[in-house]
């Protein structure tokens, strides 16, 4: 099988929550920003398929399950495009903050930048492409749907109800893009992706981020119970709370937990069999008795480094912050230890 294992697709998670704590906060912004439209595609597609009241009347599980097919295209450009998700950013930052590579400091600055970030881009694409665009107000089903949805989610459970369901949410979202990062082409990410999200959705479970679409979509059309303060009370506390539990307890929490306390984890990035063209020679002039690309982590003997192992470098990211070394876990230098433990 062509991943990497559980254990180090952990330690690469722990590395990608370092790397995203130098990230700038103005660039961290933006990229939350853009995250808001990709994942309110995926919303506003679930939506639009959803509008079928024949089958919210006769068939709602059904149609509930065809709607969650479509909608994790959204998280399929998220991650793809590495664009900032507050939800999966939860995983990522404590995972590594817990592994010590990040201080509570990176943690908190990352999760309200991205967090703000996704509410702004997320309200934008609302407003601006399906608000003014009028994608559901052509027909007074699409209309109708956008209401019932936000009904369900927000009106008729009870605040630890969508809490609890939170927790079901990012669990799943996180597994997701968890799994994604452990296969090593585009195809088997998709697929990673696929499969988790659409189960959420088709459980109705609540991820802040795509409420952020349905909710204030809902008081566009003109719900007549839904205020901004009753979302927030209602739908945005109770659904964060669950989401950092979700992600951060049972994904990021466990896997460290499972993975990363018995020492050391190497990562190699083999790039495995070349492709005849290749091997065949050609214009690159392979020598055609190397049939693998070794793209292990810079500074390692081999002569290939792929663009993943620059990106995730463990001489980079896997090392502690410095006040580890004070207790002798690893020399330092440049105000980090060593040692990738």
């Amino acid at each position: 099988m062509d991943a990497f294992t559980p254990q180090q697709t952990t330690e690469l998670v722990c590395r990608i929550g370092a790397k995203k704590s130098t990230m700038r906060l103005d660039k961290l912004f933006i990229n939350s920003c853009m995250t808001g439209p990709l994942l309110g595609f995926g919303c506003a597609v679930l939506l639009s398929t959803e509008a079928a009241p024949w089958y919210q009347e006769n068939a709602p599980g059904l149609i509930r399950s065809i709607g969650a097919l479509f909608f994790p295209v959204g998280l399929v450009m998220i991650v793809l495009s590495g664009a900032d998700l507050f939800t999966s950013n939860i995983m990522f930052m404590t995972c590594a903050f817990l592994h010590r590579r990040v201080t509570i400091l990176d943690v908190l600055k990352n999760w309200v930048v991205s967090f703000l970030g996704n509410l702004a881009g997320m309200l934008f694409f609302m407003t601006i492409v399906t608000g003014y665009g009028g994608v559901f107000q052509a027909t007074e089903g699409y209309r109708m749907e956008v209401i019932n949805f936000a009904t369900q989610k927000a009106v008729q459970p009870q605040w630890h109800q969508i809490m609890l369901r939170g927790i079901g949410a990012n669990w799943l979202v996180c597994f997701a893009v968890f799994i994604s990062i452990s296969s090593r082409e585009i195809s088997s990410k998709i697929i990673a992706i696929w499969w988790p999200t659409a189960t959420f959705v088709a459980l109705g479970l609540d991820h802040v981020i795509a409420n952020m679409y349905f909710i204030p979509m809902a008081i566009w059309v003109g719900h007549p119970q839904i205020t901004v303060g009753y979302y927030i009370w209602k739908s945005m506390i109770p659904t964060t709370i669950g989401n950092l539990l979700g992600g951060g307890i049972f994904v990021g929490g466990a896997y460290w937990y499972l993975y990363m306390t018995e020492g050391e984890v190497s990562v190699e990035f083999n790039l495995g069999p070349l492709g005849n063209a290749m091997t065949a020679g050609g214009p690159m002039g392979h020598d055609t008795h190397k049939t693998v690309l070794q793209g292990t982590e810079p500074g390692h003997s081999a002569g290939f480094v792929s663009g993943i192992a620059k990106e995730l470098d463990g001489e980079k990211y896997g090392r502690k912050i410095a006040k580890d070394v004070e207790k002798g876990n690893g020399a330092a230098t440049n105000g980090v230890s060593i040692n990738g433990s």
